[in-house]
């Protein structure tokens, strides 16, 4: 039988790098989202069944986190249809320090298929590629937390290990804790990345109210104004200080360093400003 991976979530962080990684390596792949023929959407579970004919191993990244209270439900409806459709190993993407994504965990890991859970800090590419570059380009970076540790994990690191862990027997039926080597405040984030880019850019610290006013003025969603407030006012408290060796354990070699992926982001292109206009004569 060919071996087709599905993958849930093609336009985001990890599920684009994941499927760029099997095509590479000459593996078959079905990457799909709301935009996608076939669709997925994770309200609409009529639809699903569909996306998952003809492939028997997943890469799952729940939308918009695991700790969110409808997602174990979904989760587990997820592998029910899994299980139909002839899946036998599904990948999932989870974030540490989070009740509600634990709960998801179990659901997989006492599902009777193969399983791995990466489970992820921070993302360092939330700099680059998220809520945090319009600080990022603007000078100012505004938060409710300053001074709590976190070891941002590189999302390449990610796509890495569960490339790994889709296309390596030695690896099913493991977790592995992914981190960045090393603890840093998004305050000492901001000073490598104004060291890297050579600009002043300057970390402020805001309260959570003022944080989550600002996101429901740019109209997010209830669940996503519910998911920052649980971050940083909850999982955000010292809890995912430690690094783990998740990637080491996965991959033979170390995680990333922040320092590294700034270098590396910077190098992208994606924080130069644009140049000013000339001035007219």
């Amino acid at each position: 039988m060919t071996i087709s991976t599905l993958i849930i979530g093609k336009n985001g962080k990890t599920g684009r790098r994941v499927e760029e990684r099997l095509i590479a390596a000459g593996q078959e792949t079905r990457a799909v989202s709301r935009s996608t023929s076939p669709a997925f959407d994770w309200l609409s579970p009529d639809n699903w069944l569909e996306a998952m004919q003809g492939c028997t191993r997943a890469y799952v990244c729940f939308q918009p986190d695991l700790a969110v209270p409808n997602a174990q439900a979904a989760i587990a409806e997820f592998i029910r249809q899994a299980k139909i459709a002839g899946i036998k190993h599904i990948v999932l993407l989870s974030g540490r320090g989070e009740e509600g994504a634990q709960q998801a965990e179990k659901i997989l890991i006492n599902s009777g298929l193969d399983w791995n859970v990466v489970r992820a800090s921070w993302f360092s590419q939330n700099f680059s590629e998220g809520f945090l570059i319009d600080g990022i380009l603007s000078g100012q970076v505004a938060l409710p937390s300053g001074d709590i540790p976190e070891p941002f994990i590189d999302v390449d690191d990610i796509a890495d290990v569960a490339f790994a862990c889709l296309t390596q027997q030695s690896l099913v039926n493991q977790v592995f804790e992914v981190t960045g080597p090393e603890a840093l405040t998004f305050n000492d984030c901001v000073k490598i990345i104004a060291n890297v880019t050579q600009r002043d850019i300057q970390f402020m610290p805001i309260s959570a109210k003022t944080f989550l006013s600002a996101l429901a003025e740019q109209g997010l969603p209830e669940e996503v104004l519910w998911l920052m407030n649980e971050l940083f006012t909850v999982v955000m408290d010292g809890r995912n200080r430690n690094p783990q060796n998740g990637v080491e354990k996965a991959l033979g070699r170390p995680a990333t360093s922040f320092y590294d992926y700034a270098t590396k982001a910077f190098a992208s292109g994606v924080w130069t400003l644009p140049t000013p206009a000339a001035e007219n004569n």
